[in-house]
């Protein structure tokens, strides 16, 4: 059947084809490892070499009528059609970036926003950008009032939506295409990239130093920059922009390879949006954009129906507190998260921007929702987050941020899961490891085990809650870079006992066969994570390295360090916490 009708359909060996054979939808074209359906309105063609080629015969209507007001059916459709523009953004960046960062291990994410800069819908990718990456595209609406097409802004100011300086954002504004250019002065939405780049400065190569103490020392700041005016990208500037400096990127070329992809990721989601409105029409598309948001705060609060109030808390491995308490507003069906108590500013590079704690409590709202809803800005609608500053969650230039964003976001979730009785505590850090020279930059974040929770045990060997990037592949790894990866294991044993047990996480083993500059920015190596209902604790993490001469150096948490030709970095990364009394 195709649409509910049944048509006669031809089914077709491959074999048989001649090269110059065309077939009309519908047919099954059947082959040795594969079978080919063409739906009706497509024909496929037998090229030359004896490839298959799919084409639309007949396109789509110009035009499909649909009402503003919602539709259950219509609003499932809008649901996956704004996250599956996002997927394709992500996929053109992917495939167009120059770094082994964004191409192979993933470290990027891509959104859709309304006209006020409200996240829309997401890609399924970093949890930690797309719930701050709204206020860095409403930080760029409030510094531009007047934006033109064909313009593109750049961002990475940890204080305006960002998170830390190698996350850079690319935003772009979107014109209805429709119009003439005279009324093209409001935007009808926003799409941005953010990518992590391989070095943007700073003091150490990598752009992540284990011991700054001042954002100054972590790399170039690009607040609200035009990236591309009229069309132009504006190469020369963004290069003056990254040397001209204390801390000078050291592969500009690299960085402005990977904004060129970042760019046409951004112009990617501006064609798939202006396809929507030509099927759609702009007014159903906004209507349904506003549906959306609203079916994820309905979703949310069916959640907050549920809970009761509670309080949680989790220490950095330097005695810095997260401290959350959540009350809940029955009649009003609403929450209030409530950081009161939580510790100062960290003297090092802990204190997550306040951009970063939202996106933490987005990010576990999401996941209480037991339904297939992108991730938006309307989860947060019956959520008021509270956040003393400065502090911790709340620093203020020039404060340095980068463990904020990839160590204290961890430790927010861990403590708002535990607070809910959710989850036990997963590895509850991203074991940041980074080396480079001034020939080579590289940093990864290292997979560990999951908590536990009342369903099931904790994922062995996965990356956790606010990162979701992949580990590059060794031989990707060792071509790119003089490296060996030695070792890459399950650290068996590593999750907390229980009825159900933590998730294991691995040993990570790489030699270096060129002297580089490393550093280490990871937790749970003096505080374990915790477990839950009873559950036991993971096993802490352990950082160390196995010099060239046969010498094993322990190494702690946050550690920076020279190593020489033939040196191997050892990380053994946390196990999750488990859940209940072992029986």
């Amino acid at each position: 059947t195709f649409g509910g009708r049944t048509q006669p359909t031809p089914f077709v060996v491959r074999a048989s084809l001649v090269p110059g054979t065309m077939l009309h939808g519908p047919a099954v074209i059947d082959d040795d490892h594969a079978t080919t359906v063409v739906d009706p309105g497509w024909t496929a063609t037998v090229t030359a070499p004896h490839d298959l080629v799919l084409e639309r015969a007949t396109d789509l209507p110009s035009r499909t009528a649909v009402d503003t007001d919602v539709d259950p059916v219509h609003l499932e459709i809008f649901n996956n059609l704004f996250m599956n523009i996002a997927e394709q953004m992500g996929v053109v960046l992917a495939h167009t970036a120059a770094s082994v960062n964004i191409k192979e291990r993933l470290d990027f994410s891509c959104a859709v926003f309304d006209p006020g800069g409200e996240l829309v819908a997401n890609a399924p990718h970093m949890p930690v950008h797309l719930g701050s990456m709204g206020e860095a595209v409403r930080a760029i609406i409030d510094a531009r009032p007047a934006m033109v097409a064909g313009d593109a802004y750049v961002t990475n100011a940890p204080y305006g939506g960002g998170t830390h300086l190698p996350d850079v954002t690319v935003v772009v504004p979107v014109f209805d295409h429709r119009s003439p250019a005279t009324s093209d002065r409001r935007p009808i939405f926003f799409v941005a990239a953010r990518g992590h780049h391989a070095d943007i400065g700073g003091i150490t190569p990598g752009s992540a130093p284990a011991h700054s103490t001042s954002v100054d020392q972590e790399g170039v700041l690009l607040d609200d920059v035009v990236l591309v005016a009229g069309g132009r990208f504006r190469a020369d500037e963004l290069r003056a922009l990254l040397t001209d400096c204390d801390h000078p990127a050291r592969d500009p070329d690299k960085n402005l390879a990977d904004l060129r992809a970042q760019v046409a990721a951004c112009e990617k989601g501006v064609e798939e949006l202006r396809r929507v409105i030509d099927h759609y029409g702009l007014d159903v598309v906004h209507a349904y954009m506003g549906h959306v948001k609203r079916n994820a705060e309905e979703s949310v609060r069916r959640v907050i129906d549920t809970m009761t109030d509670c309080e949680g808390r989790g220490a950095t491995d330097d005695g810095h507190v997260v401290a959350v308490a959540i009350r809940v507003d029955r009649a009003a069906r609403s929450i209030v998260v409530d950081f009161t108590g939580t510790s100062g500013p960290h003297p090092g590079n802990f204190n997550a921007p306040a951009a970063v704690c939202r996106a933490a409590v987005l990010y576990v709202m999401r996941c209480l929702v037991d339904d297939d809803i992108p991730l938006n800005a309307g989860c947060m609608v019956p959520v008021e987050v509270v956040i003393p500053s400065p502090g911790l969650l709340s620093p203020v230039h020039p404060s340095a941020v980068f463990a904020g964003n990839v160590e204290t976001s961890q430790l927010v979730v861990d403590a708002l899961l535990s607070a809910l009785g959710v989850a036990a505590a997963s590895q509850g850090t991203m074991n940041n490891l980074i080396f480079g020279n001034e020939r080579h930059q590289y940093y990864e974040t290292i997979c560990g085990g999951a908590g536990a929770t009342a369903r099931a045990p904790g994922c062995s060997a996965v990356h956790t809650h606010m990162t979701n990037s992949r580990l590059t592949d060794p031989e990707v790894l060792e071509w790119r870079f003089p490296v060996i990866v030695e070792e890459f294991s399950i650290r068996r044993g590593s999750g907390g006992s229980g009825q159900h047990p933590g998730g294991d996480g691995v040993v990570r083993r790489i030699r270096f066969d060129e002297a580089m500059e490393l550093n280490i920015v990871s937790s749970r190596r003096v505080v374990a994570p915790a477990g839950l209902a009873g559950g036991g604790d993971g096993a802490r993490g352990r950082n160390r390295i196995r010099r060239a001469d046969g010498t094993i150096e322990e190494l702690p948490g946050v550690a920076a360090l020279h190593a020489e030709i033939g040196d191997a970095v050892e990380i053994a990364t946390p196990g999750g916490g488990g859940w209940g009394r072992a029986r």
